[in-house]
């Protein structure tokens, strides 16, 4: 890192007049699975952009640092750092949170004071031509592609959003910053060096980096606002312009001020939009993937039916990657299509015919290797369907390990697969309620069966599949007394732990106190049940509801959620199968549409 590099974190850093005094500006980033130091120096509660900008900045190469008092965690940051010490250079930059005439003259004199320190520690004097070459012109896009907005974006969250398939805008607040050009008669650079700025100052005495900045404070607040700023209705003119096909809504576990925005946000109907949640690590982007990958599905599937404005460009495809496998696939000449869902519990296998009908099903423990189950669950398929694997054109998996299976040719999520399949299980549902092993999910349906919007839980055991088989154990049960045990229930108990591990703590009291085991039970499904209602209630989900997954043939489940939602939830005895189901048919579609158009 050279003298005069200075690291920063907000979009409204005065990087070009510390260009001005020969600093090179670089932004603070730093993509680590843990925060060792931060967390040992910062508080508890402190969030995860928090703790990833104070790792970032007490790493031995920084030496020089501008924040701005953008947010209360970036102060506590400054109060850290200055508290260790070790820093050369240090300045927490006051910003107003308006931008009318008063806010403007109070930055401008922040900002000159800021310019004084900075020239008294590198001994240095202003240069208008370097200032004004560091600014970048602001770019207006109308290429088709996703927005991100919300709060700040890692590298390795952009690399996951990456998986889309598609352009994408970073507007999150350390996104590109959009100051506009300078005006002509500020910016012109001579080729000696000078400028019109310089050229003025000479005339009437008045110094270079004065005019600079009567333009520059002004400038410097006039960008599109972050959350923090009172003019932050602005933002909404960020939604919807030309060649936008969808939002994704960043927040950051323990900020309260984007949700705010985000729920504004939903109330607008012009652009499809999903929600996502990381906790400033690297490995939260990890959990991110198929949600991901089934909004890219949904955007894709909106396009196709005319739903989005295709007038902006080229047409995208998410899993483009495996479109020629498809493509040779369709070459075949069987009249089969198989569906696999891997997933952590249990691997399902469907064949379904030309016309879109079952003909083999399989369901089997995936165990410890995904691919080896789905090998076995497509041999159980094909004979349960009375053919061979040359009869199959196409093989499609879903589920968590459908990236893991060999052989396959098209990979979907099991979000689009799921409603894929709900909707031929029962064509009037309009919300699909999926609890697996690994994550619960709840899928909001058109009445075309398109998904309109969903919500997952993958961060947590609580609410899974997992977390009443862990309580089973607990209770020394297999899971189908476990099941059958609860519907005995006869007075209510409140399991009011939200931790699996907690929750397991609370049934062993419970136990201890000879509580009937058919009564705790039935506490365990209502607090699965109330986790299912509120993901419901936070995607607009409206019955009919299906209930697919394993957990589905727990009637005790159904039941509870039924109460939990005031609706009824059905269920189907193919609930099981309905990713898989969904993955054949969603494969069959493909196939006939690539054999049309090689008539």
């Amino acid at each position: 890192m050279s003298k005069h590099a200075v690291l920063y974190a907000c979009k409204y850093t005065p990087v070009e007049l510390l260009a001005g005094f020969g600093a090179s500006c670089e932004l603070a980033e730093l993509d680590a699975a843990s925060f060792p130091d931060a967390e040992r120096l910062g508080h508890a509660n402190l969030c995860g952009y928090g703790k990833m900008l104070l790792e970032r900045l007490l790493a031995d190469d920084v030496h020089e640092v501008v924040l701005v008092s953008c947010c209360d965690v970036v102060k506590r940051v400054y109060d850290v750092l200055a508290e260790e010490g070790g820093l050369d250079f240090l300045y927490l930059l006051d910003l107003p949170h308006l931008r009318g005439p008063e806010e403007v003259a109070l930055f401008r004199e922040r900002l000159a004071a800021l310019a004084d320190a900075y020239a008294a520690y590198t001994g240095s004097q202003f240069d208008a031509g370097a200032a004004l070459a560091a600014f970048e012109p602001r770019v207006t896009r109308t290429d088709e592609r996703v927005t991100l907005l919300g709060a700040h974006a890692t590298a390795s969250l952009l690399d996951a959003v990456g998986v889309m398939g598609m352009p994408v805008e970073n507007l999150t607040c350390t996104g590109p910053r959009t100051l506009a050009a300078p005006p002509t008669d500020l910016a012109r650079i001579e080729g000696d060096g000078t400028c019109t700025l310089c050229e003025a100052s000479e005339r009437d005495g008045r110094p270079v980096l004065d005019r600079f900045l009567d333009w520059y404070a002004e400038a410097l607040l006039d960008q599109m606002p972050c959350m923090r700023m009172d003019h932050v209705t602005e933002r909404s003119q960020a939604v919807g312009g030309p060649g936008q096909l969808g939002i994704i809504y960043h927040t950051m576990r323990f900020c309260d001020y984007y949700g705010f925005e985000h729920a504004g946000l939903r109330e607008l109907d012009r652009l499809p939009q999903t929600r996502i949640e990381t906790d400033g690590t690297s490995q939260s982007a990890g959990q991110l993937r198929t949600r991901l990958e089934a909004f890219a599905e949904t955007l894709a599937a909106r396009r196709a039916t005319g739903m989005l404005d295709a007038s902006q460009g080229g047409a995208f495809m998410p899993g483009m990657g495996k479109a020629q496998k498809a493509n040779r696939a369709a070459a075949r000449t069987g009249d089969y299509v198989l569906g696999v869902d891997s997933g952590s519990t249990s691997t399902d296998a469907v064949v379904v015919n030309a016309s879109g009908a079952m003909v083999g099903t399989a369901i089997v423990a995936t165990g410890v290797r995904a691919s080896e189950a789905a090998r076995r669950a497509e041999a159980e398929a094909l004979d349960a369907a009375g053919i061979g694997p040359d009869d199959v054109s196409l093989r499609v998996s879903t589920g968590y390990g459908r990236d893991s299976i060999e052989g396959m040719d098209v990979s979907i999520t099991e979000i689009t697969c799921h409603a894929a399949g709900a909707h031929a299980l029962a064509p009037d549902a309009r919300s699909v309620i999926d609890i697996g092993g690994q994550d619960s999910k709840v899928i909001h349906l058109d009445e075309d069966g398109s998904v309109l919007s969903f919500v997952m839980n993958d961060k947590c055991a609580a609410g899974t599949g997992r977390f009443l088989e862990t309580m089973a154990r607990t209770m020394e049960m297999p899971i189908d007394r476990f099941c059958q045990t609860g519907l005995g229930w006869r007075h209510e108990v409140s399991i009011s732990s939200v931790c699996t591990v907690f929750a397991e703590s609370e049934v062993v009291s419970l136990v201890a106190k000879d509580t009937p085991a058919a009564d705790i039970i039935h506490g365990l499904n209502v607090s699965v049940a109330t986790k299912t209602a509120t993901l419901a209630r936070r995607v607009g989900a409206e019955p009919p509801y299906l209930m697919t997954g394993g957990v589905a043939r727990n009637a005790g489940v159904v039941s509870a959620l039924s109460d939990a939602l005031g609706e009824p939830v059905a269920t189907h005895k193919d609930s099981q199968l309905c990713g898989a189901l969904g993955a054949a048919l969603l494969g069959l579609s493909r196939l006939r549409s690539t054999r049309a158009a090689a008539r």
